[in-house]
This record gives structure tokens, C-alpha cells and sequence, in this order.
């Protein structure tokens, strides 16, 4: 009771996340997930059940099944053998339980992949980067880590969560990195974490310039390549197969779930730190493993992806036809060099809009991308063509974008 006789009033939990939501909704970046299936053996092609008359034919122009290796026969084949040989779940974590042999298997082509001596699988890319980066830093005393400014969601939290120093370069810039890094101790233990390909603009990091500048520092290296892994170099171990730079990187970590088709992450890196990462990162310890199915399909793409260059090939091909379309047609698609094609807004209301008319009226779904996945003001939608995306559907795309952005009067390229 309070001093004047009446009672306390209780916390109004509801209130506090309703207003939570609400500002979502007013600042345009609530987040709305489509209800569609993919058809099977026929992507990009789906169907959407967002009305009340059933499913609606769809074209999926934002997935990161970059590949279509999710629909690949040889994939879907390994994976039913799989679950008629061994069953759906791993029955535990990979200490008690749930280390199959398709787990050993996958991890030896990863390390293959990448020129390394060992791999670590984990559930998601996302739980690779928090869990390996958190627990690095944990291991070397004083450690600090040098990271870029754009770098994802899940390095950052592994950052964070490893509780050491940390220093933000400006994105992709050598030069401020090395400031940074010569403004620090140099005996401390030092690790720099970066990307290959940033997702959202489509551009590539220096990789060859930030190991020069990690060799003159003593510093360790961590690469995220998980929108390159299968998409670039001669067997898809990314853009340090590419620019034949892995062998320098300390640690290189990808997923299984983008250009692969399924499901899950990985590290690679020298043995003693792969046992380092399975003995004390909780991520890995207490988490049941990857569903022997869902490995048994990883490792059919991998294998495959090794030896195939025909959906790279394809894929690369696809981007470039696109920015062109979209490019001659004035749209403001933004300058990237990769198979991402960003299309600029700068609005999160109207990037939505243009969202929600494509699926409507065009039967074209790609999602808005908002903050805090990119900084308020550049709000865009993002395109990923991949080989099974033909000319056709481009210039249907195309046209349907030209005019609501006529309709909507919005600004065109300069």
C-alpha cells in the first residue's frame, strides 16, 4: 500500500509491447512474412496464400538460395536416402548423440573447401559468427577485434557478447584500419573480422589488403564468406578461392543455407582452433545437431558445387543481364559488383509500397529491406537473380517496376 491507503499499481506489460509494435508500424519498417511454398523443380516459380481464393502464382526474385541447389535432384535424393536410412532428427548435440558420420563427412569437404586442416558445423551461419567470435576473444587474454563497420548482425553479437575491446573501421577502408591498428598495443592479441561480400550493397572487401596489414600487425583474420561460399572461385570456396588469398585467413566461416541450398554453418580454420571452438563455445556444446537430412543435402551441394561451374556461370550471367535492364530502363539500381542487385528507395513506406503492389498486381515477390539491416535512408529492395531467372521474366520485371515508379513518382537514376 502507499502512504495514502491505495494500492500499487501493476506493470502494464501489454501496453509497453503494443507500443513496442506501433512504432514499427509508423516508422514503415514493421516486418510482414509472406506465406508462400516453392514448387518443387521449378524456381523461381511459387505460390502465395496471401488472399482468401487460394494460392497464387509467384516469381521469387529475393531468395538466397542463390543457386536453386535447394530444388537440385541430386540434393533432394540425398537427403530422402538420408531420412529412410537414418531417420529426420540427430537424436542429440554432437557430444552425446548426434555426431553421425554425414557430419564427419560434410566437415571434411568444408576444410577441403577452403584449404583448411579441419571444419565445425553449427545450426546457422548466425550461430557460427556469435559463437566463434565470442568465444575467441574469450580465449586470448586482452584480446581486441577490429571490425567493419558493416559487417553483419551475428559478428556483431559475437563482439559484443565476447565482452573485449573492440574498434570499428569505416567499411572496406585499409587505410583507417590501420590506424587503428597501430594506435594499440602490440603485443596484445588482435583479430580482424570482416566480410567477403557485403549483402546489401554488393560490393567485395580487399582481402588480400587487409592480410597484408594483419601480417605487419600480428593480427588473426576471421572471413565471413557466407553470400560467396559456391558462388565464386573454380570449386565455390569464395572470393578468397577466387583472389587465391584463403590460405592466409585465419578462420574463413560460411553457411549452408544461401548459394548450398539447405540449412546451417560452419568454420574453417587449423585444427587447434576448430578443437578450441568445439570445447568451449556454448553455441556449439548445448545446441542438438543439424538433422542428419538436412546434412545428407548439404554435402550432395557441396560435392556438387565443387566440381559444377554451370550455376555459377549461370547466376553471374543472370545479375549482369539484370543491372543492365534496370539500369537502361533509369531505375536507380546501385552500383554493385557482385551477384547482388540493390534498387534504391530511401524510403521505408515506399519500399514497402512498391513491395506489396509487385505481389499484388505483378505476381513478383521480393521483400522491402529496412532498417536496422541497412541505415535509415537507404532503404531499398534487394534482387538476387539466379539461373533459373530467364530474359523474360527480367523484362517483365523491369516493365513492372518503371511504372510504379511512374505511378508513384519516384525519383529515377541521376
Amino acid at each position: 500500500m502507499e502512504a495514502d491507503g491505495t494500492a500499487l499499481r501493476g506493470v502494464d506489460y501489454s501496453r509497453i509491447f503494443t507500443q513496442a509494435i506501433d512504432r514499427l508500424h509508423v516508422e514503415g519498417r514493421y516486418r510482414v512474412f509472406i506465406d508462400i511454398l516453392r514448387n518443387k523443380g521449378a524456381f523461381p516459380n511459387a505460390r502465395c496464400f496471401a488472399g482468401h481464393n487460394g494460392p497464387k502464382p509467384i516469381t521469387v526474385w529475393c531468395s538466397n538460395d542463390y543457386l536453386a541447389m535447394g530444388q537440385h535432384p541430386a540434393v533432394i535424393a540425398a537427403m530422402e536416402e538420408a531420412l529412410h536410412d537414418v531417420g529426420a532428427g540427430s537424436g542429440g548435440t554432437r557430444n552425446i548423440g548426434g555426431n553421425t558420420h554425414y557430419h564427419v563427412d560434410l566437415e571434411g569437404e568444408l576444410a577441403d573447401l577452403h584449404g583448411k586442416q579441419g571444419a565445425l558445423l553449427f545450426t546457422s551461419g548466425y550461430v557460427s559468427n556469435e559463437a566463434t567470435l565470442a568465444t575467441l576473444a574469450k580465449i586470448l587474454p586482452g584480446c581486441i577485434i577490429f571490425s567493419d563497420e558493416l559487417n553483419h548482425a551475428s559478428m556483431i553479437a559475437g563482439i559484443r557478447n565476447s565482452g573485449c575491446e573492440k574498434h570499428v573501421f569505416r567499411h572496406n577502408d585499409v587505410a583507417h584500419l590501420e590506424e587503428l591498428l597501430a594506435s594499440v598495443d602490440p603485443t596484445v592479441p588482435k583479430l580482424i573480422a570482416f566480410e567477403s561480400v557485403y549483402s546489401m550493397d554488393g560490393d567485395i572487401a580487399p582481402i588480400a589488403e587487409i592480410c597484408d596489414l594483419a601480417d605487419k600487425y600480428s593480427a588473426l583474420t576471421y572471413l565471413d564468406e557466407v553470400h560467396a561460399v559456391g558462388m565464386y572461385g573454380e570449386r565455390g570456396g569464395g572470393v578468397s578461392e577466387r583472389d587465391g588469398v584463403a590460405h592466409r585467413l585465419t578462420i574463413i566461416e560460411g553457411t549452408l543455407g544461401k548459394a548450398f541450398g539447405v540449412m546451417g554453418g560452419y568454420i574453417t580454420a587449423d585444427q587447434t582452433i576448430v578443437d578450441v571452438i568445439r570445447s568451449y563455445a556454448p553455441g556449439f556444446i548445448f545446441t542438438t545437431s543439424l538433422s542428419p537430412v538436412l546434412v545428407a543435402g548439404a554435402l550432395a551441394s557441396v560435392r556438387h558445387l565443387k566440381a559444377s561451374s554451370v550455376e555459377r556461370d549461370g547466376q553471374q550471367a543472370a545479375a549482369k543481364m539484370l543491372k543492365a535492364m534496370m539500369a537502361e530502363a533509369g531505375l536507380p539500381v546501385m552500383n554493385s559488383t557482385t551477384h547482388i542487385v540493390p534498387l534504391m528507395v530511401g524510403d521505408p513506406v515506399k519500399a514497402k509500397k512498391i513491395s506489396d503492389i509487385l505481389l499484388a498486381e505483378y505476381g513478383v515477390y521480393v521483400q522491402p529491406i529496412n532498417y536496422p539491416t541497412v541505415p535509415r535512408g537507404t532503404e531499398r529492395l534487394r534482387f538476387t537473380p539466379g539461373p533459373a531467372h530467364d530474359e523474360a521474366m527480367m523484362r517483365e520485371l523491369t516493365g513492372a517496376l518503371v511504372e510504379i515508379w511512374s505511378r508513384l513518382e519516384l525519383r529515377k537514376a541521376a
